[in-house]
């Protein structure tokens, strides 16, 4: 599989390590010629000196055989321009955006670069698990295939003392694991029953977080 990513920074780097430790192929568009020259003594010929949205560079990066284009640089109008002409031009079938301003997504979105992450959101999630007070938290987004991967904290209520097959939560969540203070986590059955205080990694319907803390809060 043959890998672009645009962006030589630290993601871009990350990214290019993951690739080629599992036997990918990839290249790294950098427009830094410093940037370019730590890029290959860190990871060898895996790069390009250029601009990654033009025509030119990624002809010159053999773009019409790319599976994957991936555009991480710290410019959303950087990341914008590549990724369209990659997808629009080239056809390049997978194509994956960083979003740096969370308020352009929707951008991307009606640009139809559907498959976007940004950095706050993460940062964002990850201190809300950290602090222990919010009753869900949104840990990732599968928007192609409209599902959401979400942990949820059971209260101190109704719910407690219950086991799943008696529970009140809708029936489209699928709760995948079950992670309880003091004991190792485990993958819940119908007969499980829940304590407050339990957390639950739940797939979801995209949308309908809201509905899944209703029944908690009942």
């Amino acid at each position: 599989m043959y890998s672009i990513i645009v962006g030589g920074g630290d993601l871009g780097r990350a990214l290019a390590r993951e690739f080629l430790a599992n036997g990918h192929e990839v290249l790294i568009i950098e427009k830094e010629a410093a940037t370019c020259e730590q890029l290959k003594d860190e990871l060898g010929s895996v790069s390009l000196c250029s601009i990654g949205s033009e025509i030119a560079a990624l002809t010159r990066a053999g773009i019409e055989r790319a599976d994957i284009f991936i555009a991480v640089t710290p410019e959303d109008d950087d990341n914008l321009a590549a990724c369209e002409i990659a997808k629009r031009k080239f056809n390049v079938n997978r194509v994956i955006s960083k979003v740096n301003n969370p308020r352009n997504e929707h951008i991307f979105a009606k640009l139809g670069i559907d498959c976007t992450v940004n950095g706050v959101g993460p940062v964002l999630e990850n201190i809300k698990i950290l602090t222990g007070i919010f009753p869900l938290v949104h840990l990732f987004n599968f928007k192609e295939k409209e599902l959401e991967l979400v942990l949820v904290k059971v209260p101190d209520g109704p719910l407690a003392d219950t086991s799943l097959k008696d529970s009140v939560l809708p029936v489209d969540a699928m709760i995948i694991l079950l992670i309880r203070q003091g004991e190792k986590s485990e993958i819940p059955t119908p007969e499980t029953v829940l304590q407050a205080g339990d957390e639950l990694v739940c797939l979801i319907p995209s949308g309908s977080a809201k509905s899944l803390q209703a029944a908690l809060a009942n």
